[in-house]
């Protein structure tokens, strides 16, 4: 028993090794290609195939640390090409490794991914001002790893800007409703995101028609009041008012409130004012 069992082991250990073997004659060999595959990705400008290709000789080769520079010549031109592609943030996460792998023109690829981060950060810009906020976040996203505080920093800044004038859009709808005209326009005054100004363009022409009738309803009561059959004060212009929500043009809103208070419209040059029908004794 002991003598088949022992054939067996040997045939067992003789399989392993020769299955090691066999694996490391492939690798061997596989590597033995790579560099002549990784001069033709380099001759017909593949340069995606030439990274995945300098990566695996990178992790084959037993000594040495493979292809850095043929890599890093790659990566660059890889880069390139996404980035002229429009696929910017797949660029800077390239570049991004570039620069880390140390190899190549370090300061030629420090200076282009600074001035890729700064256009991408324009375009985040660009976008938040055209009301795509989250489209922006997402853009400056990726650059939080290289530049974590300042990246940081401006997402916030965008995220303020953009509730602050979310909320102020809210107040503005209830201080119209409530016919708090004054307040409203300060309050249209106060947004400061070109979208949400864009947004606000229809409740402006709204309030700023409203405050010119009540201008207008006032400049009809500038004759001097200190005569006693002269209608004026809060009882003429809530009666001027309540004409002008009822959508009344200004002058009639005035005619009208003078006349449900008992009075008429006299004229005295450029002026108009409201005086009682029945004069007081």
């Amino acid at each position: 028993m002991a003598a088949p069992r022992h054939l067996l082991l040997r045939l067992w250990g003789l399989g392993t090794l020769g299955l090691v073997l066999a694996m490391a004659a492939g690798a061997y060999w596989w590597e033995k290609q790579l560099p002549e595959r990784l001069q033709n990705t380099l001759i017909a400008k593949d340069y995606e195939a030439c990274i995945r290709t300098s990566e695996q000789l990178a992790a084959l080769r037993w000594l040495g640390d493979g292809a850095p520079e043929e890599q890093a010549f790659c990566r660059q031109k890889h880069a390139e090409e996404l980035w002229d592609q429009g696929e910017l943030i797949a660029a800077i996460a390239l570049q991004q490794q570039l620069v880390a792998s140390g190899h190549g023109d370090l300061d030629a690829h420090r200076e282009t991914l600074k001035s890729w981060q700064e256009a991408l950060k324009d375009q985040a810009v660009a976008l938040f001002r055209q009301g795509e906020l989250q489209k922006a976040l997402n853009l400056l996203d990726p650059l939080k790893g290289h530049a974590r505080s300042s990246i940081s920093q401006l997402s916030a800044t965008l995220m303020e800007i953009w509730n602050r004038n979310r909320l102020e859009q809210r107040r503005l709808v209830q201080l119209v409703e409530q016919e708090r005209w004054w307040e409203a326009l300060d309050s249209l005054n106060k947004l400061d995101h070109p979208w949400w100004q864009k947004q606000a363009l229809a409740t402006r022409e709204q309030v700023e028609t409203a405050i010119r009738a009540l201008d207008t309803a006032q400049e009809h009561q500038q004759h001097p009041a200190a005569h006693p059959d002269v209608i004026s004060g809060d009882a003429l212009d809530a009666a001027v008012q309540d004409q002008l929500r009822r959508g009344l043009d200004p002058w009639t809103a005035f005619s009208t409130g003078c006349s449900n208070l008992g009075g008429r419209i006299e004229e005295d040059g450029p002026e108009s004012f409201c005086r009682r029908s029945s004069p007081s004794p």
